[in-house]
């Protein structure tokens, strides 16, 4: 049963439970960033630029189309939720992120999970499919430190990724069967931060978890780490 098919007032209740944890956790994050001006400034943009446009509210654009074409998604899989950044500073630190770790974002959204690695002293790269998405933001992100790329998830070099992070929510099993050979092309040790479900294949170990609040309600977030095994002699 979907959430339309839920009774009006059951419906109204999960919407104003939303509003509530949005209104709690972008508070949270102000105040997080206050004290850090370089990190404000970018955030406070993120928004501004939320609020003038979404790719998500507008019929699929050629562009749109060109780029779903080339990786094999749907629009559909493009959707997900914000992640706050005091969730996200949460996780990265559960995950070992500090001054000599280098962060890419897989599917970067707005960057605020790249934000927070910035906060721990960490490099910070994100890759997003939607050229006019990063048109628009990676001018906020770039005095932090920060670059955002359009590009294909699956094919973004990450050799000199320490961890990386990955909504994983959305994502149909093709996609994550191409995502998780990709991975595989990252350095024995890397970490690897998914939200909702870990990966379940060789090679992926660790499998902790840790439930956390997301602008749509509490989710688990699972903390991996890759340890190929020894390679077959011929």
């Amino acid at each position: 049963m979907g959430e339309f098919d839920l009774p009006f007032f059951q419906r109204l209740s999960l919407q104003l439970q939303g509003i509530v944890i949005a209104f709690v956790l972008r508070g949270t994050d102000l105040l997080l960033l206050l004290p850090r001006p370089r990190l404000l400034k970018p955030y406070l943009g993120l928004w501004w630029q939320r609020i003038l446009w979404t790719p998500y509210r507008w019929r699929r654009t050629f562009e749109m189309a060109r780029a779903l074409q080339a990786t094999g998604q749907s629009l559909r899989e493009l959707m997900y939720g914000e992640t706050p950044l005091v969730t996200a500073l949460w996780f990265l630190k559960k995950a070992g992120v500090g001054r000599n770790s280098r962060v890419v974002d897989l599917g970067a959204g707005r960057g605020r999970v790249l934000l927070a690695a910035r906060w721990w002293g960490a490099g910070a790269h994100g890759v997003e499919l939607i050229a006019d998405h990063v048109a628009r933001v990676a001018p906020w992100l770039q005095p932090a430190g920060i670059t955002l790329t359009v590009g294909d998830m699956t094919r973004e070099p990450l050799g000199d990724a320490t961890h990386i992070f990955c909504n994983w929510v959305a994502f149909s099993p093709e996609t994550k069967a191409r995502l998780v050979a990709h991975l595989r092309t990252c350095a024995p040790g890397t970490r690897i931060i998914t939200v909702t479900r870990p990966i379940q294949a060789e090679g992926f170990s660790g499998h902790s978890s840790h439930w956390m609040l997301f602008t749509w309600g509490f989710e688990k977030v699972w903390l991996q780490q890759y340890v190929p095994g020894p390679i077959a002699s011929p």
